[in-house]
């Protein structure tokens, strides 16, 4: 088997990611729309990263980068494709494009009761600060 390709999104991709989210992604966010991704790509058009194998969908992150910190989120792969490496294909991505920006650490967003990613991401060389604890607030309607 190839190793995926990997590439930012554009905005021709968004529905397919949207709905590549509802099979390989483990929970929602509120941002989980056609508007919050647009943003996303208009913002910052390098940050979410796609892998392509013959032409399918099989694996996104989102590697934001605000100037200070390096941040992770929407690591999916297909069901179907997983434990093939992809995952390792994108956070290298993601890593090597925090590299060049000038990042010095990455974090990222892994929901307490997904015992399968966490596994991934340890595997990864990731590990959970103890100490932090993230707060938030939803902002609007």
């Amino acid at each position: 088997m190839t190793e995926p390709r990997v590439r930012a999104a554009v905005p021709d991709d968004l529905d397919a990611v949207l709905a590549f989210w509802k099979t390989a992604a483990e929970g929602t966010s509120i941002s989980d729309d056609r508007a919050g991704v647009e943003r996303l790509v208009a913002r910052d058009p390098e940050a979410l990263l796609l892998a392509e194998s013959g032409g399918e969908l099989v694996g996104t992150v989102i590697a934001g980068f605000d100037g200070w910190r390096c941040h992770l989120y929407r690591l999916a792969v297909h069901p179907e494709r997983r434990r093939q490496g992809i995952g390792s294909v994108l956070l290298a991505a993601a890593e090597e494009r925090f590299a060049r920006l000038g990042g010095r650490r990455a974090d990222a967003m892994v929901l307490v009761r997904n015992e399968t990613a966490q596994h991934a991401w340890r595997s990864a060389g990731y590990g959970p600060e103890e100490r932090w604890r993230r707060w938030v607030k939803p902002l609007g309607g």
